[in-house]
């Protein structure tokens, strides 16, 4: 192919000679991009009416050059990468659980808990978490623009100049406008100075030949597609935290309580104990018992005080808020532990690929780096480019004027192609290759490794879930027979026909008990909550939204001009994939962003 390209271009009167002296290197790339169309060549020779026309042909050539290199992308094409996922969930047969379909949208709603829906909402629209990652969003979209902007011309500019020369006396042939050793402005003419001016533009483009911008502008598309998938999986994240906070609150509150009520209870049977030494039925070794089993139930409560404050405080951190009374929240339903539906839906675990939006920001973040790989293969060949400058120049010497400089007697201008190849790199250029693919293959490791451990995260949620309604019904069947113990040891006490140690015991117990069925319950919901995080529901919600509140889209239009990117708070945001993956991938060649 190479020697067939050599005798196009000699016979159109183009040296190319330069570009293939390391022909060996070009050969891949050329035979990676489709084949040439010689037939298009010989259609415009023909056309031509001589297969020697210099200038016709030559430029034909170049014009079928560049329309069958113009598709031609070097590096790999990303392909989803495969992941080991199970057919079903361990536990699909137990009754609890269904496999049908669900989007999981809403899923905080299965709590039946007004209180829960109204932190939701609270949290979706003040997380400042959510917000910084709406704001990455901004961000990746912006960096999308600066790789369009890559693909035209990267160089070019309006110029204009006006100076006062002074040439040396020393040096006859030599022109401050012009560089030294240069002919000066006029040959012959016995001047040292005058005056000179320019105005002109001019531009250079770098043809993507290879693909490097394409593959460029491909890279941002999905880093850009990638920020939105982490910021859905931000906002998923914040709602299990929410969820699994407040649980926790109302977990800890109801254990607060249940001390508070065996302290009552504590102190009454203390009360039986004085009663019965000042009556002589029993020794002062009851009383101290008894004292010991009260105090140390009192200093539970200061100690899950200590909790429930840390889980107040986090919970604001969630909402957006600084350290402020939450009654107004949560004061109508304290101590009510959310209560979990009779059956879950959990579908399959494949459903996680398309759901789950860490699964998709993995996916992307190695097609992101893909296109890297690409980028930086570009580099192995020559950069061809065409520059031009147009413009007028003129200067007062010989009967000139400055004004000439704007006139057609004035006019200059400079066109054509050029190309750099980097040959002796010293291996520079094709390790940074390897690099590039020995890190595309550490993110599709990754992705493969976020799609285990999406798939533990369920499992883990489902076990916690069905395991904890296991050991609440055991707890509750425990809690009412230590209560019954309680009472029958106590009354037996008061006959002096039980020792006291037996409602020492009885007391622990039913403490215990209580306590633990408490966290067993707390257990369920907080276990269905992971469940349902780990399913990647909840990212939904954006859906008709943008990624900043008013506020911040306000402050940020007043400081910077966003154009279409960040429309005004009243005005709808502009649409986003709903959770994206590499197929919402725009075209590589778009008009620019202004």
């Amino acid at each position: 192919m190479l020697d067939r390209i050599r005798r196009r271009v000699g016979a159109a009167g183009i040296s190319l000679r330069g570009l293939f002296v390391a022909g060996d290197r070009l050969r891949p790339a050329l035979r990676l991009c489709a084949t040439l169309s010689w037939r298009e060549i010989d259609k415009a020779e023909r056309q031509a009416g001589q297969r020697g026309a210099v200038i016709g042909l030559g430029w034909g050539f170049v014009a079928a050059l560049l329309v069958s290199l113009a598709g031609c992308a070097v590096g790999p094409d990303f392909t989803p990468p495969l992941a080991p996922v199970a057919d079903t969930w361990l536990e699909w047969r137990n009754k609890s659980l269904q496999t049908g379909p669900e989007e999981y949208r809403d899923w905080w709603r299965v709590f039946h808990d007004p209180i829960l829906d109204r932190l939701i909402d609270i949290a979706y629209s003040q997380n400042l978490t959510l917000l910084s990652a709406g704001t990455k969003v901004l961000q990746a979209r912006a960096q999308l623009g600066i790789a369009i902007g890559e693909f035209w011309p990267q160089k070019q500019g309006a110029l204009g100049t006006a100076s006062y020369n002074l040439l040396s006396q020393a040096n006859a042939q030599s022109s401050p406008a012009s560089g030294v050793g240069q002919s000066s402005p006029s040959p012959g003419l016995k001047i040292i100075n005058f005056w000179s001016d320019g105005i002109g533009v001019q531009a250079a483009w770098e043809l993507d030949f290879w693909g490097k911008f394409r593959r460029g502008v491909e890279s941002a598309d999905s880093a850009y597609l990638g920020s939105i998938a982490t910021y859905d999986d931000v906002l998923v994240t914040l709602l299990g935290d929410v969820a699994s906070t407040y649980v926790g609150i109302r977990t800890l509150e109801k254990q607060i309580a249940i001390a508070r009520e065996n302290v009552v209870k504590q102190r009454g049977i203390l009360q039986i104990a004085r009663d019965r030494y000042k009556g002589g039925a029993a020794t002062l070794l009851d009383v101290y018992q008894a004292e010991n089993i009260l105090g140390t139930t009192e200093a539970t409560v200061p100690q899950l005080t200590i909790q429930l404050q840390q889980g107040l405080n986090a919970l604001r951190v969630l909402l957006g808020m600084a350290p402020e009374p939450l009654g107004f929240l949560l004061a109508r339903s304290t101590g009510h532990i959310p209560a979990t539906p009779p059956k879950v839906v959990v579908g399959v675990p494949a459903d996680l690929l398309r759901r789950r939006p860490d699964i998709r920001a993995a996916e992307l973040k190695a097609a992101a780096q893909s296109a890297q790989v690409g980028v930086a293969a570009a580099d192995l060949y020559p950069a061809i480019s065409i520059s031009g400058a147009f413009g007028g120049l003129a200067s007062n010497v010989g009967g000139h004027n400055l004004w000439q400089a704007f006139h057609p007697v004035g006019q200059a201008f400079s066109v054509g192609p050029s190309f750099q190849w980097n040959l002796l790199n010293y291996g520079q250029i094709t390790n940074n290759v390897r690099l590039q693919d020995a890190t595309l293959q550490e993110y599709l490791v990754d992705y493969q490794n976020t799609v285990l451990k999406a798939q533990q995260e369920v499992e883990n949620g489902i076990s916690t879930f069905l395991l904890s309604r296991s050991q609440a019904e055991y707890l509750h069947r425990s809690v009412v027979a230590a209560n019954g113990a309680l009472h029958i040891a106590t009354l037996e006490y008061q006959q002096g026909t039980r020792d006291f140690t037996t409602v020492l015991t009885a007391e622990q117990n039913l403490y215990q008990a209580e306590n633990n069925l408490a966290m067993a319950t707390g257990n369920i919901s907080t276990g269905l909550v992971s469940v349902f995080r780990a399913l990647g529901g909840g990212w939904q919600i954006r859906d008709g939204n943008g990624f900043l509140n008013a506020a911040t889209t306000e402050e940020m239009r007043s400081r910077t001009n966003w154009g279409e990117l960040l429309p005004p708070a009243s005005e709808p945001p502009l649409p986003a994939p709903g959770l994206p993956g590499p197929e919402d991938r725009g075209p590589t060649v778009r008009a620019p962003e202004w």
